[in-house]
């Protein structure tokens, strides 16, 4: 049975036999963030929050299972309306079935999905309603700024870490994307399709990588918010072979 598949560390954090990981980022980028405190997020709908907000990320998170051709693994998603997830392209390739489960066990039917070709990003849509979204942002975070993860790493229970974004680098996977974010929020196979979010619960990224030395990397609210504007950048994921 292949081993779970999701985040790059690099070929996709995927824990299959062969990959590689990203070699250490250059000395120049610092190394002393301090992680900061969670976040107060609003929510849509109307949910009723507990003091910390923490019942909105949970309830806009979703854990991905991919029953795929050779094998099974595990990601993380998140809805950005009431019928719509984003995910990672490594997250749902090669499948046969994806099952979504939200942060209370329930199950989501799932009716389509797409890939882009240009970064690791899925759209999946579903045909029962999710529980919770949230707002993009309106910008890409800069250096310094609070970062808070929202996923299920090793397919396990849902968790919530938090950190700093470092800065920027080039994108070791997918030369034409440009640069992705760093950060030192914390992450481990299947938190590949995580939210990130900025202070105040807005996405600003999507996890899809980690680096030899314990970071994360974030595909940027802008080359998300690019692609998701055309529908041209997505095509229909093909049936396992």
């Amino acid at each position: 049975m292949r081993a779970r598949r999701t985040l790059v560390v690099v070929s996709s954090l995927a824990l299959v036999a062969g990959c590689g990981v990203l070699p250490e980022l250059p000395d120049a980028v610092p190394d002393d963030i301090t992680p900061t405190a969670a976040p107060s997020l609003v929510a849509h709908g109307g949910e009723n929050l507990s003091p910390d907000g923490f019942d909105a990320v949970r309830r806009m998170a979703v854990r991905i299972r991919n029953v795929g051709c050779t094998g099974l693994s595990t990601g993380s998603g998140f809805a950005i309306d009431e019928h719509t997830l984003i995910t990672n392209r490594h997250v749902v390739a090669d499948s046969e079935v994806l099952q979504v489960s939200t942060y209370d066990g329930r199950d989501i039917e799932v009716t389509a999905a797409s890939t882009a070709a240009l970064a690791d990003l899925a759209v999946v849509r579903t045909d029962d309603p999710l529980p919770s979204y949230p707002e993009l942002g309106t910008a890409d975070p800069e250096a310094g700024d609070p970062v808070t993860v929202v996923g299920y790493p090793e397919g396990g229970a849902l968790t919530v870490t938090q950190g700093e974004v470092i800065g920027r680098t080039t994108d070791p996977l997918n030369e034409n994307l440009g640069e992705v974010l760093v950060t030192d929020a914390p992450v481990e196979p299947g938190s590949s399709g995580s939210a990130a979010l900025d202070g105040t619960g807005r996405v600003i990224g999507v996890v899809y990588a980690k680096t030899s030395d314990g970071r994360s990397m974030l595909i940027p609210l802008s080359t998300v918010r690019q692609l998701l504007g055309d529908e041209a950048s997505f095509s229909a994921l093909p049936p396992c072979s």
